[in-house]
C-alpha cells in the first residue's frame, strides 16, 4: 500500500472522534434519563469515563508493544494461547466474529439515527399511516420510508469507500470536524439555557420491566451500559494501525480522541437534561433538537439537524469502514474465513464490505417493525455486549505481557501498566455483569457469539489443510 494511502495523526483522530461521537451523542440523552435519575446518569458517566480511559491505555500501549498484532481488540484473542494451536484459532475467530457482529448492529443504530434527524425537514417519515397490508402485517408509511433512507445511506457510504481509504478518511475528517464545532456551540447556548429544577430531584425513581422500582446502584448498572455505548469505537485507531502512517500516532490518536469525545459527551448530556424537564427528555425520539429549539425556537433546531446529518454521514462512513476492516485483518492474522482477504484495486476489502452491508440490511428490517427510538435501543444493547468481550481480552493480554515480561525488559512502566491492565480487566467484567443480569439480554448476547461457530468449520479445515502441507 502506498504511503499515499496512509492515515495521518489527525484522520486516526477523526476516526476515533467520529465513530464514537455518532449515533449515541444524539440519542443516548433519552435512553439515559429513561435509565436512571439524573444522580445515575452523572454517576454512570463519572465510572464510565474513568474504565473507558484504562482501557484507551491498554489499547495505545499494546498497539506500541505489539505493532504487527494490527486489526482491532480482537486479534489479542489469539496470543493468549499456544501460536498456531486450535485453541489459538479458536479463539481468535470467535472474538472476532462478536466485535464483528457488534460493528454491523452499531451501523444500524447510525443509520436509524440519521433517519431520525432527517425527519425534521421531513416529517412524513415518522407517518404511522398505513401503507399496505401482507396478511396481518400492515406497513406503516413512516416505518417504511425510514427502511428506505437507511438503506441508501447503508450502500452509499459502501461506494464511497471502495473508491479509496485516504478519501473516505478525509470526507470522515470534514464531518467530524463540523460536528465538533456544532456540539460545542450547543455546549455554550446550553449553559445559558440551563435550569437547574429540570434536573430535581436528582434521586429518582426508575422502574425495570417488571415495573418494580431500581435503587441508585440499579440505575447506575442500567446506565452504565449506555453511557459504554458512547465510547464504543476508542480502539478505532488501533483497528487501522497497519494503515497509519507512523505507529506512534496510534496511541496519541486513541487519548485524544478519547478526551475530546468525553467532553461534548458529559457536556451535552448534562446540559440536555438541564433545558428539556425529565419527562419529556424520555418521550422524545430527537432529544438534541427539542433542547435547542426549546431555546431558540424552529430555525435552530433545523441547522442543528443539519449538522447532525453531516456528522452521521461521517460517522457511518468511519463505522462501515471499521467493519470490513476487523474481519480482513483477522483473515491475514489466519483467525478469520479466507474469503475476506479478497481486495479490489485501491486496496479495500472487497468481499468483507459486500458482506458486512449486506448483513447489516437484514438488520435493517428491525426499522420496519419498531420506530426509531425503539429500534436503537434494540441495538445498542447487542452491539455493546459483543464489544465487551474483546475488550476483556485486551486487558487480560496486557496484564500477559505485564506477567510474563515480554517486551518489558529494562523498562519501568511495567507495573503502572500492570495495574491499568487490572482496572480495565475490572471494568469490563463490572459491565459484562451488569448488562447480561437481564436473562433476555444475556440469551441473545450468547446466541449471537455462538451462531459464528457454525461458521468455523471452513476456517478449520482450511488451517488443517495448511498444517498437512507443512508435514508433506
Amino acid at each position: 500500500m502506498g504511503n499515499s494511502n496512509k492515515l495521518g495523526f489527525w484522520i486516526l483522530t477523526s476516526l476515533v472522534v467520529g465513530n464514537m461521537v455518532g449515533s449515541g451523542i444524539f440519542m443516548l440523552p433519552r435512553s439515559l434519563s429513561e435509565a436512571a435519575s439524573p444522580a445515575g446518569v452523572m454517576l454512570a458517566w463519572l465510572l464510565t469515563g474513568l474504565g473507558v480511559l484504562m482501557l484507551a491505555l491498554v489499547f495505545g500501549n499494546l498497539a506500541i508493544r505489539k505493532p504487527q498484532l494490527s486489526g482491532g481488540p480482537q486479534i489479542y484473542a489469539k496470543e493468549l494461547f499456544k501460536s498456531g494451536s486450535q485453541a489459538s484459532i479458536l479463539s481468535g475467530f470467535m472474538a472476532t466474529w462478536g466485535y464483528w457482529i457488534g460493528n454491523l448492529a452499531g451501523n444500524i443504530a447510525i443509520v436509524t439515527t440519521f433517519t431520525a434527524y432527517l425527519s425534521t425537514f421531513f416529517p412524513i417519515l415518522t407517518s404511522q399511516a398505513d401503507w399496505f397490508t401482507i396478511g396481518n402485517f400492515t406497513l406503516k408509511v413512516g416505518n417504511g420510508l425510514t427502511f428506505i433512507v437507511c438503506t441508501i445511506l447503508l450502500w452509499g457510504t459502501h461506494f464511497i469507500i471502495l473508491r479509496g481509504l485516504e478519501g473516505a478518511g478525509k470526507l470522515n475528517f470534514a464531518a467530524t470536524a463540523a460536528k465538533v464545532v456544532g456540539f460545542f456551540a450547543f455546549i455554550i447556548i446550553g449553559l445559558f439555557a440551563f435550569e437547574k429544577a429540570n434536573m430535581l430531584p436528582l434521586v429518582a425513581d426508575r422502574f425495570d420491566e417488571a415495573g418494580q422500582a431500581m435503587g441508585m446502584l440499579s440505575q447506575v448498572n442500567n446506565a452504565a451500559l449506555n453511557t459504554l455505548w458512547a465510547f464504543l469505537g476508542i480502539e478505532s485507531a488501533i483497528v487501522f494501525a497497519s494503515r497509519a502512517k507512523k505507529q506512534s500516532d496510534v496511541k496519541k490518536a486513541t487519548i485524544v480522541g478519547l478526551f475530546i469525545a468525553l467532553t461534548i459527551y458529559i457536556g451535552i448530556s448534562t446540559l440536555v437534561m438541564g433545558v428539556l424537564d425529565q419527562n419529556t427528555l424520555i418521550q422524545s425520539e430527537k432529544p438534541l433538537i427539542d433542547a435547542i429549539q426549546s431555546v431558540l425556537g424552529p430555525v435552530a433546531g433545523k441547522i442543528l439537524a443539519g449538522i447532525g446529518l453531516i456528522s452521521l454521514i461521517g460517522s457511518a462512513i468511519g463505522w462501515v469502514m471499521l467493519s470490513a476492516e476487523v474481519p480482513y485483518q483477522a483473515a491475514k492474522q489466519g483467525i478469520f474465513l479466507p474469503a475476506f482477504l479478497k481486495e479490489n484495486k485501491k486496496g479495500q476489502p472487497l468481499f468483507s464490505l459486500i458482506l458486512t452491508n449486506g448483513i447489516g440490511q437484514i438488520f435493517l428490517f428491525s426499522t420496519v417493525s419498531k420506530s426509531i427510538s425503539g429500534a436503537f435501543d434494540f441495538v445498542i444493547v447487542i452491539a455493546t455486549l459483543s464489544y465487551l468481550v474483546p475488550y476483556f481480552i485486551s486487558a487480560i493480554y496486557q496484564l500477559k505481557l505485564v506477567i510474563t515480561g515480554e517486551t518489558y525488559k529494562g523498562n519501568k512502566s511495567r507495573y503502572i501498566d500492570g495495574l491499568v491492565a487490572l482496572l480495565a480487566v475490572v471494568y469490563s467484567v463490572y459491565v459484562i455483569i451488569a448488562g447480561t443480569a437481564d436473562i433476555k439480554t444475556f440469551s441473545l448476547g450468547v446466541l449471537l457469539l455462538a451462531s459464528g461457530i457454525f461458521f468455523y468449520g471452513p476456517l478449520k479445515k482450511k488451517q488443517v489443510k495448511v498444517d498437512y502441507q507443512k508435514v508433506a
